[in-house]
């Protein structure tokens, strides 16, 4: 029989009457710059013979997955997303230079609800498509270019102190569209997984999902707080009736200043819905842009 990879969100026991989700890359540890220029971009480029064009597929896949409103998307999407932008380019257009045509790939990841390997791998053995065949190479390839390049990149100044506050009183589950394995070696690495009941990753569903199943009813809604680095992050939080703090790009470390010295204390303590929330997600929605940057 197969194992439930969702067992431990739906399994798990809370001790305390809050619930704290918390995001890993780009959120816990400033890990995305390095995961996405070193590791995914040139796995991106080299097996999907992009190389003609190399200098726009790294300049939409950065706007997709760093420095836009869908930063921290699932990969999937994230590279048929950088397709489509990048086959909208002139200056791509004027090269001649084909963007990939990945029909099975885009109906795969309409459908999967869990958008990592190990679906994509059934798929491939189900169908021998050799577009699915391709992802999974290209995924495989990106999550050991990771392995062998990602470590030593420590938390955030205030996260590990964070982390100590909550443990206290929140039971703390790391929600995450990155595999498991990567999350659970970085966490590890730097003594955090003590501190948390679940380290979720993308084979156990979205965010969203992650959040719906660690709560099932145990929790208060004004008691479920989600910290993230990305819209989607505060939009898996507000499908789920919870609170959510921004941890804002390029300010991360004043972001996880003000956490540990008020708006923790504040959530604690039932002082954080309302106006406070509201005026924190403002200043993060200034942040991320929608606008193509090559078109401005």
């Amino acid at each position: 029989m197969a194992v439930d990879p969702q067992a431990k969100l739906r399994d798990f026991k809370p001790k305390h009457g809050f619930l704290v989700a918390i995001d890993s890359d780009g959120c816990a540890f400033d890990t995305m710059e390095i995961k996405h220029k070193e590791c995914f971009i040139p796995n991106i480029i080299k097996y999907w013979g992009l190389q003609a064009v190399s200098k726009y597929a790294r300049e939409v896949a950065e706007f997709v997955n760093l420095y836009s409103k869908w930063r921290g998307i699932n990969r999937f999407p994230a590279l048929l997303m950088t397709f489509d932008l990048l086959a909208e380019r002139p200056e791509v257009q004027k090269r001649g230079v084909k963007i990939p045509q990945v029909p099975s790939l885009r109906e795969w990841s309409s459908k999967e609800t869990k958008l990592g390997n190990p679906a994509l791998q059934e798929a491939v053995n189900r169908t021998n498509d050799r577009v699915l065949a391709q992802a999974l190479a290209w995924s495989k390839s990106v999550n050991a270019s990771i392995e062998d390049i990602v470590h030593g990149v420590p938390p955030y100044p205030y996260v590990r102190e964070s982390l100590g506050k909550l443990a206290k009183f929140a039971d703390i589950v790391i929600v995450s569209a990155t595999p498991y394995a990567a999350l659970k070696r970085e966490w590890e690495e730097h003594d955090l997984a003590k501190l948390v009941s679940v380290i979720a990753g993308q084979e156990m569903g979205t965010k969203k999902q992650h959040i719906q199943l660690a709560n099932e009813g145990r929790y208060r809604n004004d008691h479920i707080l989600m910290i993230g680095d990305a819209p989607g992050d505060m939009e898996a939080a507000r499908a789920n009736r919870a609170l959510f703090f921004p941890v804002n790009p390029g300010s991360e470390e004043k972001s996880w200043e003000l956490f540990y010295n008020e708006a923790c204390d504040r959530f604690l303590s039932g002082a954080y819905a309302g106006e406070y929330e509201a005026n924190l997600i403002a200043e993060f929605e200034k942040v991320l842009p929608e606008t193509l940057p090559w078109k401005r």
